[in-house]
């Protein structure tokens, strides 16, 4: 039986993880649901956006440096994303073989990304230094004040963003380019253009979730390895039914996380976490919060 303070303390870490996870794995969905494939860059995305605001922090100290490093790695992320549209996935966009050769572009922007990072930053670990710090307690368990910020943050980031998906008009364009293309094209949208916002705004979100993962953790070449296993997880796990999928399946694979860990330990963890997309795709395969489509 564990005390109620390991209890807070295990769910508090869950539910922080859970935040930064929703991050990851949104963006993600969100390329999946609109142009109908993997981005397997998603994970470099996440790692450049952190070494780009880690390297604005060595220029600008203290908490004005790293807001600013988190705006300008955010923008410059949206940017390199748009771009990359147009050098991935637009020259195959009417090919038959599209989600194939999509999985081998976007393999490839990831090597040459992560190869890029390794060779402009070095192997070495880096870090992030956190803008505030101190503790507080509750029920006898301490929590971080920079966890309940960048919790707060992401909440706030994924409310802005479904926000801007569902009242405005580029938003509902985006939507309509999702649903389906060629209707969008006879109504007069630009769907190419919608597909790299789309791309933008998914490295944007890794972006920012790389800020805070890299002030939380180390970060090297490789380390968007692990964000986009787990993106993925919670992609699958949660399904892309509704913008609100994958965040509710990132909140659980945090905290199933974060109990593994103390249970288990470190290593087991993502076997446990492969064990449940496992489960859920033998048992419903759309993902706990997806729906059955129907096919004739």
């Amino acid at each position: 039986m564990i005390s109620l303070d390991t209890f807070l303390f295990i769910l508090a870490s869950g539910v922080l993880l859970g935040g930064l996870y929703a991050l990851m794995a949104t963006g993600l969905a969100i390329v999946w649901t609109t142009l109908g494939v993997f981005n397997f860059a998603h994970g470099t995305f996440v790692a450049l956006g952190a070494y780009i605001a880690w390297q604005v922090t060595q220029s600008v100290n203290g908490g004005m440096g790293f807001l600013l490093a988190a705006a300008l790695s955010v923008i410059m992320m949206y940017g390199i994303g748009y771009l990359l549209h147009f050098v991935l996935i637009k020259p195959f966009e009417r090919n038959a073989n599209l989600v194939l050769l999509a999985v081998i572009t976007t393999l490839a922007a990831a090597s040459i990304i992560e190869n890029h990072i390794l060779i402009g930053w070095g192997p070495r670990d880096k870090q992030i230094v956190p803008p505030v710090s101190g503790a507080i307690s509750a029920f006898g368990a301490s929590i971080n004040i920079y966890d309940i910020v960048v919790l707060a943050v992401a909440l706030f980031s994924l409310l802005a963003m479904a926000l801007f998906l569902r009242r405005t008009s580029i938003g509902r364009a985006m939507r309509a380019a999702a649903q389906n293309r060629e209707v969008a094209e006879l109504m007069g949208l630009n769907v190419s253009r919608l597909y790299a916002m789309t791309i933008g705004l998914s490295a944007a979100t890794a972006a920012l979730a790389g800020v805070f993962a890299g002030s939380l953790r180390f970060i090297n070449p490789t380390f968007g390895t692990d964000p986009l296993m787990k993106a993925l997880i919670i992609v699958i796990l949660g399904g892309v039914a509704r913008f609100t999928s994958p965040i509710y399946a990132a909140f659980i694979v945090g905290i199933a996380e974060s109990v593994s860990v103390y249970f288990l330990g470190l290593y087991w963890a993502p076997a446990v976490l492969f064990a449940m997309m496992i489960t859920v795709l033998l048992i419903k395969p759309e993902g706990l919060f997806g729906h059955r489509s129907r096919t004739l």
